[in-house]
């Protein structure tokens, strides 16, 4: 027996995978938008549950410019889901880490996520989902600034 998905259109890579990241972006948007947060705010979560980078490093790895990250962080900060403290190594600058409240909702988040690229996957085999997994894996390994 094949392990290939049957009656599958090849839709080749740059198209599939600009639609598969459509179905990503739009499963975090509904958890986004769920509890009140933007999918940049949701990434932002993502990124500091399990690191607390300085101001630089995160605007970087979510793409955005000096302003739009201070605002970004500002309207986290509103909300007690992150907070600034003073770098140890650098005065001038601040880290950025999620605050009990953040981290409260970033474990909510993730489970509901979860279950969204779950049914995303559904009907795809565990060797098919397990394959994807690896090469998404190798595509994000490769590509990420952390």
């Amino acid at each position: 027996m094949s392990d290939e998905p049957e009656n599958v259109t090849d839709l080749g890579i740059v198209d599939s995978l600009a639609q598969l990241s459509f179905l990503v972006q739009a499963a975090l948007g509904k958890v986004a938008a769920e509890h009140g947060l933007s999918v940049v705010q949701l990434r932002l979560l993502g990124v500091l549950r399990d690191r607390t980078p300085g101001m630089q490093e995160l605007a970087h790895h979510l793409g955005l410019d000096k302003s739009s990250m201070t605002g970004l962080v500002d309207r986290a900060e509103r909300r007690d889901l992150v907070r600034r403290t003073p770098s140890p190594h650098d005065r001038r600058s601040v880290l950025v880490s999620v605050t009990p409240e953040g981290l409260k909702l970033i474990r909510h988040c993730e489970t509901e996520v979860e279950r969204q690229i779950h049914d995303l996957t559904a009907h795809l085999t565990a060797d098919q989902r397990d394959r994807l997994s690896l090469l998404a894996s190798a595509l994000v390994n490769h590509h990420t600034p952390f």
